[in-house]
Order: structure tokens, then C-alpha cells, then sequence
């Protein structure tokens, strides 16, 4: 039993980065840091106040960020490469208690589990900007940091709700995913439909 709970947090931790890459890191650092958990060797460094101080000013510049226009989709193609390395450092940090189940493994699941996340958020928003001219993208966002950090928060202390959401955000993800791509899609065929009708009355 406690095998699963280890896993359901580790993969409760890794889909938290796919919402934001830094606030689970710096989570799950400040808990160690007051004694209320403990991360596995050599992730405990995360605790080191230097690597709290690099987290926190991350966390701030990922949270300001990914509220300006433009600066927003750099940050989510920089993090389906950070994000799942984000995953996979936390999912190990906190997997004390997986002797029975390979590093490897978990930290395979915590990628997938992260990038997939990730991946989910950055095909999402195009489809929300295209919709609402990018006014509810700072909302999208801050609901992202919150639930991010919510998730965190379970995936330690109510570790199987924490997995139980996170399965439910990945069957959301996938049709999100499916969705993004269709409006993608569609929106491509109507600018060729445009484009040709306007060659056509060119000619004329």
C-alpha cells in the first residue's frame, strides 16, 4: 500500500509540472525545508536555500510571464523540454518509499505524465486566444498556477485524490488536445477558403 501512495504522489508531483514547471519543485522544497516531508538523496539539494532562492525567482518569472501575450507561448514550447525534466527530478524527490518499483520507471511515468500535461496547456491556448482575442488567457493561466500548486499540495498530503485528478485531467487533456487540433483545423481551412475566394475576385 505504501508503494501505491509513493506512486500516486510522484505522479501527482510530475502532471503538477505540466501546469507550471516550478511551483511543485519549489513546493515540495519548502515542506522539506520545514521538516514536514522528506525527499530522497540527492534531491534533498532542493532544500539548499541557494537552489529555493533559483526555484522562487523562477516561479515569478514563469507566473509574470505567462500572463503577457507572446511571451506566454515561448514559455510553453520552453516547457515541453523543462517541464518533463521538472517531472521526473520531483516524482524522484519523492519517491522514498517506491524500493519496489525501478527509479527508471517512475521517472519514465513522471515524464509522460508532465510532458503530456505540458503538451495539453501549449495546444490549448492558441485555440483560447483565437476565441476570446486573448483576454481570458491570464485567467487560463492563473487557474494553470493554481491548480498546479493545489495538486502539489495533495500529491503529498492526499497523495491518491491527487492521482485520481490527475487522471482526470489527463482523459480532459486528450480532449483538449483532440479539440485544439480540430479548431486548428478548421481555422486553417477557412483562411485557404478566404484566400482563394479573394484570388478568385482578384482575377475578376
Amino acid at each position: 500500500m505504501e508503494t501505491i501512495i509513493a506512486l500516486a504522489s510522484s505522479l501527482g508531483l510530475a502532471t503538477a509540472t505540466g501546469l507550471n514547471a516550478y511551483l511543485p519543485l519549489l513546493t515540495v522544497s519548502v515542506l522539506s525545508r520545514l521538516g514536514l516531508i522528506q525527499l530522497s538523496e540527492p534531491f534533498d539539494l532542493l532544500t539548499h536555500p541557494a537552489a529555493m532562492i533559483v526555484l522562487a525567482v523562477l516561479a515569478i518569472i514563469d507566473f509574470i510571464g505567462d500572463k503577457v501575450p507572446a511571451v506566454d507561448s515561448v514559455l510553453h514550447v520552453i516547457g515541453l523540454v523543462i517541464s518533463p525534466i521538472a517531472g521526473a527530478i520531483v516524482a524522484l524527490a519523492a519517491a522514498g518509499n517506491l524500493a519496489a518499483i525501478h527509479p527508471a520507471v517512475v521517472a519514465v511515468a513522471a515524464v509522460i505524465a508532465a510532458a503530456g500535461t505540458q503538451s495539453a496547456r501549449t495546444s490549448i491556448r492558441p485555440a483560447v486566444t483565437a476565441a476570446t482575442g486573448g483576454t481570458a488567457n491570464s485567467f487560463l493561466s492563473f487557474l494553470e498556477d493554481a491548480l498546479s500548486f493545489v495538486l502539489s499540495l495533495l500529491a503529498i498530503f492526499l497523495p491518491i485524490l491527487a492521482l485520481i485528478i490527475a487522471l482526470v485531467l489527463a482523459f480532459v487533456a486528450f480532449r483538449a488536445i483532440r479539440g485544439a487540433v480540430r479548431v486548428w483545423r478548421e481555422a486553417m481551412m477557412r483562411g485557404r477558403d478566404v484566400g482563394s475566394r479573394a484570388g478568385v475576385n482578384g482575377r475578376h
